[in-house]
């Protein structure tokens, strides 16, 4: 088997979008644009166990040449 970068995902798992409550969800449509253009697709919601969703996983091939891309945009994704 071979272990070239078209075999291989990245992963990156936010919070969803809150309120300045913190309590309700806002409409993520837009950073969730700005993911998808970015090569992002939504894979996963890892859910409290009281209910909510706790992380918006998401996942792209993997691109070696854009590690400090996915670096700078991770941190502005960041709660």
């Amino acid at each position: 088997m071979t272990d070239d970068a078209s075999d291989r995902w990245e992963y990156r798992a936010i919070r969803p979008p809150r309120e300045a409550a913190k309590k309700e969800a806002r409409d993520p449509s837009d950073e969730l644009n700005d993911l998808a253009a970015e090569g992002w697709r939504l894979v996963e919601t890892v859910e409290y166990v009281g209910g909510g969703t706790k992380y918006l996983v998401f996942e792209r091939p993997y691109r070696a040449d854009e590690d400090d891309d996915a670096d700078s945009a991770e941190r502005e994704h960041r709660d």
